[in-house]
């Protein structure tokens, strides 16, 4: 007999024993004109409550449950800061004018304009060169840093500090690729962008394998030890094993960490001292300070139920902030595909004709003004834009479409850098667009890139060990011929010792 019971609505059941119900339900008594009652039908709105129920389980499983997109966060972070870095390298001979004290927009200009939009730039804590140098160097070390993904969580700090310093500095310098980059330095703060492609996650795959091999070393030890020896061993904290399992737990001692953060720490206590932070900007910073030191203490003395409370508040922050990247790259195509609908220059088809007749945005005048006499071309590109941008927020909830829209848009930025020479802009705007790449596309890739630049290992050379003489080679004439050999003087080759 079956111990399966039979489905109700909602999704009980009852077991076999209680199906002692009839099919049809009972005539109602006492019904109209003494007739005998319908059939009960069930709502078709009484499951709605049980399926809210499941998915709303499932929603809070996956929120709490793991960071998402750890792929699409990592990809974002490198393109970012590879972006950032760049163009802080090439625009190095020319630090100065673009940001620096010799530019044209003066350091009491700035202020003045800061003090009134209350934008954040350590810039206007001192106008000094030397001061300058510094955040500078800070912005390109903390670009790299969080490109490689090393100590993620200070470098995205860091680097959201470096992109707002500079960039409030002088706000009429740069473009729309700024202005992304402006936005998403903020967010990536918020992520956990380190998981997978970061010097963070091989260092701690090594230490994992570290820790397996000391762990094996202590089981093998403590099993051919005594007992008694290794309960002393563990009470008085000496033994093979007392070391082991605070790195196991998470608490082991980070001497580079500790100090980098006391450093930073030092140095957001003098800048609150000296009043250089907003109230705002202060409870930011201090926040993020002091959730990183409490990090390391649940890490280092509650290694459980605190813990794992941090680890699920880590992946909320972390889904949220992705969740607002994503919301953001909609917006910025929507808002741009809506505005170029609205211009006259969009609707008859001619938008890209004007800029390839621009000197500035002709680095290859040959290509652009062959571009621009194609009409056919022109028109095609011109409404193929605006039909991509304002498309691509409503293609999310189809794979297929978004994947096609999104190897256009990033096909067309491309050909932006190359044709319009702005390099910088395609870049930012390709790094935001891999938010949806493709999970599986990006680990093929990753593997693909990891082969191409891994060194190949040669195969180990073939030893050619010498081959042992036969007797007979080794016989001098008249032994040859049938006298007694004597002995050779000297030890037995290995190939005819004796066993």
């Amino acid at each position: 007999m079956s111990t399966s019971g039979s489905p109700l609505v909602g999704g009980a059941h009852l077991p076999d024993a209680d199906r002692t119900a009839p099919a049809t339900a009972p005539p109602a008594a006492g019904g109209a004109g003494g007739g005998t009652g319908a059939e009960s039908v069930p709502s078709p709105f009484a499951s709605l409550g049980a399926g809210f129920d499941r998915a709303l389980t499932r929603g809070l499983r996956r929120v709490t449950g793991s960071a998402v997109a750890p792929y699409q966060s990592a990809i974002v972070r490198i393109g970012f800061g590879l972006t950032w870095m760049l163009f802080l390298l090439r625009e190095f001979p020319h630090r100065q004018e673009l940001y620096g004290p010799n530019g044209p927009w003066g350091f009491d200009l700035a202020k003045r304009l800061l003090s009134s939009n209350h934008a954040f730039s350590v810039l206007m804590w001192s106008d000094s060169r030397g001061w300058f140098e510094l955040v500078y160097a800070v912005a390109v070390v903390s670009s790299a840093t969080l490109m490689l993904g090393y100590r993620t969580r200070t470098s995205s700090l860091l680097f959201m500090v470096g992109v707002l310093s500079l960039q409030n500095r002088s706000i009429f310098v740069g473009d729309g690729g700024d202005n992304v980059i402006h936005i998403m330095a903020i967010y990536l703060a918020f992520t956990r962008c380190g998981q997978v492609w970061s010097l963070d996650r091989r260092l701690a795959a090594r230490r994992a394998a570290r820790q397996h091999d000391t762990d094996a070393a202590a089981d093998a030890g403590s099993d051919a030890g005594s007992d008694a020896d290794s309960v002393a061993a563990s009470e008085s904290g000496t033994g093979p094993g007392s070391g082991v399992r605070s790195v196991r737990d998470g608490s082991g001692v980070d001497p580079v960490g500790i100090a980098l953060w006391a450093v930073l720490g030092a140095a957001l206590v003098a800048a609150s001292a000296a009043g250089k932070l907003s109230t705002g900007w202060a409870v930011i910073f201090w926040l993020c300070w002091l959730g990183q030191a409490l990090w390391w203490a649940v890490r280092r003395y509650a290694p459980g139920e605190p813990k794992t409370l941090m680890e699920v508040l880590g992946d909320i922050v972390h889904n949220g902030a992705m969740l607002v990247i994503v919301a953001e790259v909609c917006l910025i195509y929507s808002t741009a595909g809506w505005y170029k609908i609205q211009g006259s220059r969009w609707e008859d088809g001619t938008a890209l004709y004007y800029p390839l007749h621009l000197d500035d945005f002709t680095p290859w005048p040959a290509l652009s003004h062959a571009l621009a006499g194609n009409d056919v071309m022109v028109m095609l590109i011109t409404y193929g834009t605006v039909i991509v941008q304002v498309a691509f927020p409503f293609t999310l909830f189809n794979r297929r479409v978004k994947n096609v829209l999104l190897a256009g848009m990033m096909v067309e930025h491309a050909s932006i850098a190359i044709v319009l020479g702005l390099p910088f802009f395609s870049l930012a705007m390709i790094a935001a667009d891999a938010v949806f790449l493709p999970t599986g596309f990006l680990r093929w890739a990753g593997q693909e890139i990891g082969r191409a630049v891994r060194p190949r290992r040669t195969p180990a050379a073939a030893v050619i060990r010498p081959r042992t003489p036969d007797p007979a080679e080794t016989l001098t004439p008249g032994q040859a011929s049938g006298a007694a050999a004597e002995p050779a003087a000297g030890p037995t080759p290995p190939s005819t010792a004796v066993t």
